[in-house]
């Protein structure tokens, strides 16, 4: 078997744990070898495979940008070259991880506005500086605190409104039905609950917005912070209609 090129390592495993359950003489025992060897070359011959594409894309679209999937670079594409920062692609490779690709996606939205309007740009990076100055030596009852708050509510609100206007919020809805065509498991069972709820909710009151969500991403913010996010979702709660 070494001759034929398969790793020294796999195959002393696949003894290994051949030998476990019957004897390595045996015909049986060699059959169980051979096909836990096989498994063990199917995985790899996977694996390689996978890591094959994400450097086919990586030439393609950018070490970063080819990191993302296709479904979410794909919401890229319109954007001129370099007019997306590599905050907002590293924001992105998060998202993807944690919410997966429909959730990136949606998000991309946001950076492409952003991209395309330095005036909305420009007041992101104020209220970002904001609410990173509302640190560990901020009390959360600090007026900052909500006065941030109220400018993050204000500002999501606007950018919002560019989505609607540009018809990007319809690109939006597109993606879900793309998605639910691709995925049409996704939401009727229990793996990839993330995205089952990006996608079941759509754009109704109760569905998590990208703001929500990243609320809810793993950062190591000050409670000064935290406190700052959770009355700005509460500002938006208040903006939804009654039910």
């Amino acid at each position: 078997m070494a001759d034929a090129g398969i790793a020294l390592d796999d195959i002393r495993d696949a003894f290994t744990t051949g030998t476990v359950s019957a004897g390595a003489d045996s015909g049986e025992g060699i059959a169980g070898i051979l096909e836990r060897l096989e498994e063990t070359l199917a995985e790899q011959e996977a694996e390689a495979r996978r890591q094959r594409t994400a450097v086919q894309r990586m030439r393609a679209e950018g070490s970063r940008m080819g990191l993302l999937s296709d479904f979410v670079t794909a919401r890229l594409k319109s954007l001129p070259e370099g007019s997306l920062r590599q905050a907002d692609l590293d924001s992105l490779l998060v998202t993807e991880r944690i919410f997966g690709p429909l959730g990136a996606a949606v998000q991309a939205t946001r950076f492409v506005v952003l991209a395309t309007h330095p005036t909305l740009r420009e007041e992101a990076d104020r209220i970002d500086d904001a609410e990173e100055a509302l640190d560990d030596s901020v009390a959360v009852d600090d007026p900052r605190v909500a006065q941030v708050a109220v400018e993050r509510h204000a500002f999501e609100s606007a950018l919002q409104a560019v989505i609607e206007e540009s018809g990007l919020g319809e690109d939006d809805d597109a993606l879900f039905d793309a998605w639910d065509t691709l995925h049409p498991a996704t939401a009727g069972d229990g793996e990839g609950e993330g995205e089952a709820d990006l996608g079941s909710g759509r754009r109704e009151a109760d569905s998590m917005s990208v703001f929500e969500a990243t609320g809810k991403m793993p950062y190591d913010f000050s409670p000064a912070r935290l406190r700052c996010m959770e009355l700005a979702e509460e500002l938006s709660a208040q903006d939804l209609p009654a039910t």
